[in-house]
């Protein structure tokens, strides 16, 4: 089973406090609809960027892409 990394982008100079605060509410959204998950953690690419995600199983990726929105994804 591939895993995807579900990835929502941060700009500008809150940008890694605002990633950091979106994975509370990815963790929150996966476990109130009993969702599996393998990690959900943020990265600062640079001090305008950052970035929160969380990879999923292939089987799960639209249950969370249609709740969630994210700006893109990649194979994990």
């Amino acid at each position: 089973m591939r895993r995807l990394k579900l990835i929502w982008d941060f700009k500008g100079p809150n940008g890694l406090g605002t990633a950091k605060h979106h994975c509370i509410h990815l963790k929150e959204f996966a476990e109130a609809e009993n969702l599996k998950f393998h990690e959900i953690n943020h990265t600062e690419v640079n001090s305008m960027w950052a970035t929160a995600f969380i990879v999923v199983d292939e089987i799960d990726m639209k249950i969370y892409r249609d709740a969630l929105k994210p700006h893109r994804g990649e194979v994990a």
